[in-house]
């Protein structure tokens, strides 16, 4: 996933809603806010370019109206766009949120429930982000394992004593000894707990890339 931390793009038609969620959120700290009359003027800008919580509504003035713009933005996980919107069906409520939008709020805004949206948006990516490093890490370094080293892991995940993998294996119970004290090392883990840790976490990672999984060439 893109950084996106700090920025918003608001997409507010209404320059007295506009103006009002821009200086609440201008005044949180460390946010780079961006405001646009319409979703033409944010695409003009390139805003779509790089990555940001992109605030707008969802009866958009101009060429492009909040439909055409969270289709737009839908398949993107550097943009996590929020739809403000008053007066919709359930259906079309239903149709924002499985068209992918983060949340759906209501209209008139409200700028404090704006910047809570907002925050809660930057903490779960924040959350993101470190689980994702985590999940980096533990692939890098388990990816020095030789194949054999990753079967006999693969073994050990799955409850297997070293007599039990060497039958499996075909090899003796001190080879596996010795697989078991490279592996260890190789890894850079200090005792089983933390090996098994290192897998379970490589392996969300290989999930979430929908690839198999394997930890070297």
């Amino acid at each position: 996933m893109s950084d996106f931390a700090g920025h918003i793009h608001l997409v507010l038609p209404d320059p007295t809603e506009r103006a009002a969620c821009f200086r609440a959120l201008a005044g949180g700290g460390a946010r780079i806010v961006r405001s646009f009359a319409s979703a033409d003027a944010w695409l003009e800008a390139e805003g779509d370019s790089g990555g940001a919580i992109l605030l707008f509504r969802w009866h958009q003035p101009g060429r492009i109206d909040g439909a055409a713009l969270l289709d737009r933005v839908a398949a993107r996980d550097d943009i996590a766009a929020f739809v403000v919107a008053e007066q919709l069906s359930i259906a079309e409520s239903r149709a924002i949120l499985r068209g992918g939008a983060r949340d759906l709020l209501p209209a008139p805004l409200d700028p404090r429930v704006v910047c809570r949206a907002v925050d809660a948006e930057l903490g779960d990516w924040t959350a993101r982000q470190a689980a994702r490093t985590r999940r980096c890490e533990a692939a890098a370094r388990l990816a020095a394992l030789t194949p054999r080293e990753r079967d006999i892991l693969a073994a050990i995940a799955a409850g297997l004593g070293n007599k039990a993998i060497a039958r499996q294996l075909a090899l003796s119970p001190r080879t596996i000894e010795v697989h078991r004290a490279n592996i260890m090392r190789r890894a850079g883990a200090g005792n089983v707990a933390e090996l098994l840790r290192l897998q379970f976490t490589a392996e969300q990672a290989r999930g979430a890339a929908g690839n198999p999984v394997h930890y070297g060439a």
